[in-house]
C-alpha cells in the first residue's frame, strides 16, 4: 500500500474561498465516482460554505473533555476505520485540544496519509511557520497556530486561492466572512488594503518558490541542460577586482526591473587553492554589497574560470551573465582570449552583459607570488656553505685519493647539489651546480687544471650534469615550496577554525568576544599589542573599541600594521612589519572583528527596539485606557451631577441618594484607576524605592480587603507567622489588587480564600507565602505569565473592567521588595495568586536558666531539695 497524495488550498487571507474551493473539488470527485469523506470542514457560520457541506459523507467528530468544557476534534481512528480515498481536512495548522492522539492537525494528515488516504486540505499563508515574523510585521498579530514550511513543501499538488483586496473586503462587508458585530472591526485592523495587499504578495512569492522547486525537479529528472526563462536570474562574474562593486550594482538594476528579479553574485576560485587572481577583503566587500542588495554570494571551485561561471549559471537555470570588460592589456591577448570571449561564445541561450569599468585594459595589479621558499637565514646560509664550499672541498679530497672515475666523481657532486637544495634551497643549489661543474671540469676533465675541454663526450657528460643539477634542485625546491605552503595552509585552517569558534561561542551581544579576539590576534602574529579602532565620523578622531597587549595604537598611523575594513574601521597591531603572506589571515581576523562588531551594534539596536515598541505599545494602550476606561466613570458621574442640578426634576430622597452614591461609585473608580496608572508609571521609570522594616501580615492583610465586599473572603492568616521584611504600603496595594481580581472573577456566592503559611527550609532563610485562592474560570498554562503583563485582559473581560493593570503593577511592587508573584492552578478549578516574601530572621532563643538560690541565712532552717528531700532533685542536678 503507498502513500497517499497530498493536495493543499493556499489561502492568501481568511475568506478568500479556500474551504469552499476544497469543498468543489470534493463534489467533482465525488461524481467521478471516487469515495470521499468530509474528515473535519469548518463553516464558521457561513451559509454558501455550509451548503457545499450537503450531499457529502460526513464523519462524526469526536468529543473531548478538556477543564470542564467540551470541545470538538476530527476524530482520527473513526477516519482510519472507514478507510476512503480521499478525505477532507479543513484548517491544516489548527492545534488539537489536549487528550487526542496528536498535538497538531498536520499530524493526523500525515497518519491519513501513511495509511494510504489521499487528502485535501487548506491552510492560509499566515500559518506557515516560516513567514511568521513577516505576517506579524505585517499585520501586528503574531500567530500561535503555525504549520511546518516543509508539510506544506511536500504536498503534490499546491493551488493558490487568491484574491484582489478590495474584492475580499466588498464579500466581507456583505457579511460572507464573518458575523455583522465583527465587520467594522476587521475592516479597520486586520483586512486593511496594505495588509491585504502584502499577505497576497507574500502568498505568491511563496507560491513562485515552490513552482520553481517543482520546475527544477523536473528539469533534472529529464536531464533538461538548456535554459527556461520563467524566472529572471541575473549571475554576475566577480573576480576579486575593483570593478567587483561596479558590476554587482549593475546586475542589481537590471534584477529590479522585473518582478521577482534573482541576484547570484558567483567568484571562481582555482581548485589547488594555492593562487588566487582577487584580493580577500574585496570579496568580502563585496559579499556584504550583494547581501545588502537582496542576493547571495556563491563561492565555486574551477580550474578554468569560463567553464565554471557557466556550469553554475546552467545549474541555476540563469536567464543573464553580467561580466566587466578584461582588465588584461592588449598585448596578454596573445596567450589566448579572455574569460569574457569565452563565457560568450559558450553562453547559448543565456544574455551576457558586458560592463565597461575605469579599470578595463589597465592591467590585473601586480599579484605576489612567492617563488622561493623562506627557510629562515641559518638554512640559507648552510645552503651556500654547501653549494660554494662544498665542491672544491671534495675536489681536495678526491684529488688526494686520486679520483675514482669521472662517472662516479659527477655522481657525487651531483650529491651535493642535492643536498644544497635540500638545506637551502633552489638558489644555493643552483650555485652548488655551476661551481660542482667548473671544478669537475678544472679537476678531473682532461686537459686537467684547465677549463679547456678535448673529449666531446666529457664536454656532453659535464652539460648534463649541469641540466640535471639544476633540474634536480628545482624539483627539490619546489616540492619544499608545496610542502611549505600546505604547512602553513593548514596552520591558517586552523587558525580560521579558531577565530570561527571564538566568535560562535561569544555572547550573542559581542561583549567579550572583541577582546579575546584581539588577544588571539596579538598571539597568532607574535605582536607587542592589537587594536580594534573605528572612527564615527568621516573626518573624526579613531576611537578604539577593543584593545589587548600594552600600550596599544590609537591611530593608524602609530601602529606596525594597519589592515582597513571599510572605511570607518582598522586593525591596527603594534610589534613588528608582518610579511605579505601573513597579511591574508590578517585580513580574515580584521573581517571577523567588524562582524562581531556590527553583531553588537544590531543586538544593541534589537534591545532598544524592543524597549521603544514595548513603550508604543504601553502609550497606545494607555491612550486606549484613556479614551474609554477613564472616560466611561467620568460620563456617570456628569450625568449624576448634570441630573442632581437639573431644576426641572424635583428628585426623591432615595432616588438622590441613588445618584450620589453613583457620583461616589464612579469617583472611587476613577481614583482607583489614576492610582494604578500612577504606579505603573513609576515601575516604568525605575522609581519605586521601598521603605522595607518588619511587618505583620496582621496589620496590612485587612485594610488590603477593605475594596472589596466582606462576605467574598474568608482569611486563613494564623497569628504565629513570622514578620515579614516588607513595604506595609507596597504589600497593601498588591494584596488590593491580587484580592479584587480573584473577586472580580469568582463564582457568585464562592468565596476567595486568603491564606498564608510559613516556609522553613534548613540552610535557607525563611519566607511567608500568602495565597489568593479562587474558583474562576482559570488561567491556560501558556498565559500564566502572559497575565502580568500591562494592559492586559485575560478572556472576555469587559472593557470597563479597568485598564489591565492590576497584576502588573502587584508584581513589580512586591519584586521591588525581593519577593515573587506566580500563578498556579487551583486544584478543582480555579487560580491561586501566590505571593512569597522573606521572612524576618530570629535568632535561636537561649533557654533561661533558674536562679540559684543564695546561702541560707541564719535565721532560716535548712529545707530539703524536692521532692525527695535527699539532694537529689532538679536543682541539685543543676547544681552538680
Amino acid at each position: 500500500m503507498g502513500r497517499g497524495r497530498l493536495r493543499i488550498y493556499l489561502g492568501a487571507a481568511p475568506g478568500v474561498g479556500k474551504t469552499y474551493a476544497m469543498l468543489a473539488e470534493a463534489h467533482r470527485r465525488q461524481e467521478r465516482g471516487t469515495d470521499v469523506v468530509v474528515a473535519f470542514v469548518e463553516d464558521h457560520g457561513r451559509r454558501r460554505t455550509a451548503d457545499m457541506v450537503a450531499g457529502l459523507e460526513v464523519v462524526l467528530r469526536q468529543q473531548v473533555l478538556h477543564k470542564g468544557a467540551r470541545f470538538s476534534e476530527m476524530d482520527l481512528d473513526a477516519v482510519l476505520a472507514r478507510r476512503p480515498q480521499v478525505a477532507l481536512v479543513d484548517e491544516l495548522a489548527h492545534t488539537n485540544v489536549p487528550g487526542c492522539r496528536n498535538a497538531k492537525r498536520w499530524q493526523d494528515v500525515e497518519e491519513l496519509l501513511e495509511a494510504g488516504i489521499d487528502v485535501v486540505s487548506a491552510v492560509n499563508v499566515q500559518h506557515l511557520e516560516s513567514l511568521g515574523d513577516a505576517v506579524a510585521g505585517i499585520t501586528g498579530v503574531r500567530q500561535r497556530e503555525t504549520v511546518p514550511d516543509e508539510v506544506v513543501r511536500r504536498a503534490d499538488q499546491i493551488e493558490l486561492v487568491d484574491m484582489s483586496p478590495q474584492a475580499l473586503r466588498r464579500r466581507l462587508a456583505h457579511g460572507n466572512v464573518y458575523a455583522p458585530e465583527k465587520i467594522d472591526a476587521a475592516l479597520a485592523n486586520y483586512f486593511r488594503p496594505g495588509n491585504l495587499t502584502a499577505l497576497r504578495e507574500l502568498a505568491l512569492l511563496w507560491t513562485a518558490d515552490r513552482v520553481d522547486e517543482y520546475l527544477q525537479k523536473y528539469r533534472a529528472e529529464q536531464g533538461i541542460e538548456g535554459t527556461w526563462q520563467a524566472r529572471e536570474r541575473i549571475v554576475v562574474g566577480l573576480t576579486g577586482g575593483p570593478e567587483g562593486a561596479t558590476l554587482i550594482r549593475r546586475a542589481a538594476r537590471i534584477a529590479a526591473r522585473v518582478s521577482g528579479g534573482e541576484l547570484l553574485a558567483v567568484h571562481i576560485s582555482r581548485s589547488d587553492g594555492l593562487t588566487g587572481s582577487g584580493s580577500p577583503q574585496t570579496l568580502i566587500e563585496q559579499r556584504a554589497l550583494v547581501e545588502s542588495l537582496g542576493g547571495s554570494f556563491h563561492a565555486v571551485l574551477g580550474d578554468d574560470p569560463a567553464t565554471g561561471l557557466l556550469d553554475f549559471a546552467r545549474g541555476v537555470n540563469a536567464t543573464q551573465i553580467v561580466l566587466g570588460t578584461s582588465r588584461r592589456p592588449a598585448w596578454q591577448y596573445v596567450y589566448g582570449p579572455g574569460v569574457g570571449i569565452m563565457v560568450t561564445r559558450e553562453a547559448g541561450d543565456i544574455d551576457v552583459h558586458m560592463v565597461t569599468h575605469e579599470h578595463a585594459g589597465h592591467g590585473r595589479g601586480r599579484i605576489p607570488v612567492r617563488r622561493i621558499t623562506d627557510l629562515g637565514r641559518t638554512r640559507t646560509v648552510g645552503g651556500w656553505l654547501i653549494g660554494l664550499a662544498g665542491p672544491p672541498l671534495l675536489a681536495v679530497v678526491l684529488s688526494t685519493i686520486g679520483g675514482l672515475g669521472l662517472s662516479t666523481d659527477m655522481l657525487l657532486f651531483l650529491s651535493l647539489t642535492v643536498c644544497a637544495a635540500l638545506v637551502g634551497g633552489l638558489l644555493p643549489a643552483i650555485g652548488s651546480a655551476l661551481v660542482g661543474s667548473s671544478v669537475l671540469n678544472y679537476y678531473f676533465t682532461p686537459p686537467l687544471h684547465t677549463f679547456t675541454i678535448s673529449e666531446p663526450q666529457n664536454i656532453m657528460a659535464v652539460a648534463i650534469f649541469s641540466i640535471v643539477g639544476i633540474s634536480v634542485a628545482s624539483v627539490v625546491d619546489l616540492a619544499a615550496r608545496r610542502t611549505h605552503q600546505a604547512a602553513r595552509s593548514q596552520t591558517e585552517a586552523q587558525t580560521l577554525s579558531a577565530l570561527a569558534g571564538t566568535v560562535l561561542r561569544g555572547a550573542p551581544d559581542g561583549d567579550g568576544v572583541l577582546p579575546a579576539l584581539m588577544e588571539q590576534v596579538r598571539e597568532t602574529f607574535g605582536q607587542e599589542s592589537a587594536a580594534l579602532l573605528e572612527r564615527p565620523e568621516p573626518v573624526g578622531p579613531w576611537v578604539p573599541v577593543a584593545a589587548a597587549g600594552p600600550r596599544p595604537p590609537e591611530r593608524p598611523e602609530e601602529a606596525d600594521v594597519d589592515v582597513p575594513v571599510g572605511e570607518s574601521l582598522a586593525l591596527v597591531l603594534r610589534g613588528r612589519v608582518l610579511p605579505g603572506a601573513d597579511r591574508r589571515l590578517l585580513g580574515a581576523f580584521a573581517a571577523q572583528a567588524a562582524v562581531v562588531l556590527e553583531r553588537r551594534r544590531l543586538a544593541r539596536e534589537a534591545v532598544a527596539a524592543r524597549r521603544e515598541a514595548e513603550g508604543n505599545r504601553i502609550r497606545t494602550a494607555l491612550l486606549a485606557a484613556v479614551s474609554h476606561d477613564l472616560r466611561t466613570p467620568l460620563a456617570g458621574i456628569k450625568a449624576s451631577v448634570t441630573s442632581l442640578r437639573s431644576a426641572d426634576v424635583q428628585w426623591e430622597p432615595e432616588d438622590e441618594a441613588e445618584l450620589l452614591a453613583g457620583i461616589e461609585a464612579g469617583a472611587d473608580r476613577l481614583d482607583h484607576l489614576i492610582n494604578n496608572l500612577l504606579d505603573m508609571s513609576r515601575l516604568q521609570t525605575g522609581t519605586v524605592t521601598p521603605l522595607i522594616q518588619e511587618t505583620d501580615l496582621d496589620e496590612v492583610v485587612p485594610y488590603a480587603l477593605g475594596g472589596v465586599p466582606a462576605d467574598a473572603v474568608r482569611l486563613d492568616v494564623p497569628e504565629t507567622l513570622p514578620m515579614i521584611r516588607a513595604d506595609g504600603g507596597l504589600l497593601e496595594r498588591s494584596l488590593a489588587n491580587l484580592v479584587e481580581n480573584a473577586v472580580k472573577y469568582s463564582p457568585d456566592g464562592v468565596k476567595v480564600l486568603v491564606k498564608a503559611d510559613a516556609l522553613e527550609q534548613p540552610g535557607f532563610p525563611g519566607r511567608v507565602e500568602l495565597r489568593i485562592v479562587d474558583r474562576g474560570p482559570g488561567v491556560p498554562e501558556e498565559a500564566k505569565e502572559r497575565i502580568f503583563a500591562p494592559f492586559q485582559r485575560y478572556g472576555d473581560a469587559p472593557r470597563g473592567a479597568g485598564v489591565g493593570l492590576g497584576l502588573a503593577v502587584a508584581r513589580g511592587f512586591v519584586e521591588a521588595m525581593d519577593g515573587t508573584v506566580t500563578a498556579e492552578d487551583t486544584p478543582g478549578g480555579g487560580l491561586t495568586m501566590v505571593v512569597s516574601l522573606p521572612a524576618v530572621e530570629r535568632p535561636p532563643e537561649t533557654p533561661e536558666l533558674p536562679e540559684l538560690p543564695g546561702p541560707p541565712s541564719p535565721d532560716e532552717p535548712d529545707e530539703p531539695d524536692e521532692p525527695g528531700g535527699d539532694g537529689s532533685g532538679p536543682l541539685a542536678e543543676l547544681i552538680t
